[in-house]
């Protein structure tokens, strides 16, 4: 491929072998440690749900139950295999019975052979396994029977009322105004709840609970519209936080199509310990991949914190390293949408000329990501009509550059939760755009030693620059420094550390071997 900002692809290929080796040192730490998360994640995925009389989930029973007798190094899967074959029981009851009678699944533990404990599970495990490929399958029913306009980007949305009936209403009427993709944004701070809350939710502040109830109801809602208007439409949610693979796995059951999943975000922006996170996002990205789910990840935040030109590097030097993480999960490159942002200050002179040679940049560094370009946050004022105009710079952008999930710009940003009138103006704006200059990107070139070329060029380099300090260093120690987004992380700090053990003698996960890198 010749690039058009000329970068130099024998760069590039350094760059992503430095970024492998950051990742190898990261997953021989992870593969060695499971969480409470991942464990809560297994109980679901083996078809426990649901909540005890405190309203607390049964797999959050379950896995404190063995965290408090010290035995969660052996994982969930090795006590419910036991407890299925001495009782007869499936698993759901084996929970329940925890939770009503003080049942101690622990005595109940007395085969080692993983091959007679994964014979027990296999039934329940292949139902999970099949639910989920039929979710799959079901989505690329719609999307063949539909069509799709792959020429330009989604058109990707939010909606964050705090009731999901509310948001149902908007996320409808955002389709019938042309949206792709609908996030319903999750309530403020639910990615420090070390549990997923359960069923319908009606109240949340600057957003809504994701739970699996809730994406039940936005899918059969988007369903409904789409079959309306002929057209898939996806659904988003986030897992990120402490319940990463935990609303992974319900995303999956539920049939979501794009999930917030960075590996970095957690520990930069909500103060998560590094080790849980990076434990945590592997088995979630595994299972985000073998459901089809495109990930999102969270780069653009890193200039909400730092400065946009002076911090460009750290956002393709993170995308970098979250693209390896993600390809040892077994996450193809088509299902990673990595992070990147327009947040220049707009008084910046040629700052749209620096930001297009970033999104170019982007784009044929990672050629087959559909890439997650965010909108301009940090300099919007509450000057509606300058952001609007912010948000058409931006789209211009996004089309020229063959961007893969554009999330709109709202003029209203910086006052108030959208009203579905400037959701439709911010539609208007990117279809008129997109409509207009549908083929730019093929049609400009851009001179040998300009601005564009240069910044590229500088950009790369920079971000080569970091991952060789990276590659002594490692990740543990980068994050410490305040590399990313200027904010500073201690290994050993953060919420969530708690809830690491490191994996015991009997522990098994069937489901990582059946769903890494498969279909």
């Amino acid at each position: 491929m010749q690039s058009k900002v000329g970068l130099d692809f024998e760069k590039v290929r350094l760059a992503k072998s430095l970024a492998e080796k950051v990742a190898v040192e990261v997953q021989a730490f992870v593969e060695r440690y499971t969480t409470v998360a991942t464990e809560r994640t297994v109980a679901r995925a083996l078809g426990i749900d649901g909540v005890d009389e405190s309203n607390v989930p049964l797999p959050n029973v379950l896995v404190e139950s063995l965290k408090e007798k010290g035995v969660l190094s052996q994982g969930v899967m090795f006590y419910i295999a036991n407890a299925m074959i001495s009782t007869g029981l499936s698993p759901q009851q084996i929970a329940e019975k925890i939770a009503n009678e003080g049942f101690d699944i622990t005595k109940e533990a007395k085969i080692t052979d993983p091959a007679v404990l994964q014979k027990a599970v296999q039934p329940v495990i292949d139902a999970t396994i099949e639910r989920i490929r039929t979710r799959r399958l079901r989505r690329e029913k719609y999307v063949a029977e539909y069509g799709e306009d792959r020429a330009r980007p989604y058109i990707y949305v939010i909606v964050a009322t705090g009731n999901i009936y509310e948001d149902v209403v908007q996320a409808q009427a955002a389709a019938r105004q042309g949206a792709d993709i609908i996030a319903v944004i999750r309530t403020t701070g639910q990615s420090l709840l070390d549990y997923v809350p359960y069923g319908a939710t009606t109240e949340g502040f600057g957003g809504t609970f994701a739970t699996q109830e809730n994406f039940r109801i936005m899918r059969k809602a988007l369903d409904e519209v789409g079959e309306e208007l002929h057209r898939y439409i996806r659904l988003c949610n986030y897992c990120s936080g402490l319940c990463m693979p935990e609303i992974a796995i319900m995303g999956a059951l539920e049939g979501l199509d794009v999930m917030l999943n960075d590996a970095l975000y957690g520990i930069l922006f909500r103060d998560i310990n590094m080790q849980r996170t990076l434990i945590d996002q592997y088995f979630s990205r595994i299972i985000n991949g073998f459901a089809g789910v495109i990930i999102n990840t969270g780069e653009d935040n890193y200039l909400t914190t730092a400065d946009a030109i002076e911090a460009a590097h750290t956002v393709l030097a993170s995308d970098l390293i979250n693209e390896q993480l993600a390809l040892f999960a077994g996450l193809p490159e088509e299902q990673m949408g990595l992070g990147h942002a327009f947040e220049m200050d707009p008084m910046h002179k040629n700052g749209f000329l620096l930001e297009l040679a970033q999104a170019q940049m982007t784009r044929e560094i990672f050629p087959k990501a559909p890439l997650k370009y965010m909108p301009p946050t940090k300099f919007m004022t509450g000057n509606i009509f300058r952001g609007h105009i912010q948000d058409a710079l931006f789209n211009i952008i996004g089309i020229w550059t063959h961007q893969g999930l554009q999330l709109l710009g709202m003029p209203t940003e910086a006052i108030h939760t959208p009203f579905m009138s400037d959701r439709f103006l911010s539609i208007e704006n990117a279809n008129y755009i997109f409509n207009n200059l549908h083929d730019i990107g093929d049609e400009v070139e851009f001179k040998e030693g300009g601005i564009i070329r240069s910044r590229a060029k500088e950009v790369l380099d920079n971000a080569i620059n970091l991952l060789q300090e990276m590659t002594s260093e490692g990740l543990f120690n980068t994050l410490e420094q305040g590399k990313f987004g200027d904010v500073k992380r201690p290994k050993n700090g953060g919420k969530g550390l708690d809830g690491v053990t490191e994996k015991g003698a009997n522990y098994m996960n069937p489901f990582i071997e059946l769903m890494k890198g498969r279909k």
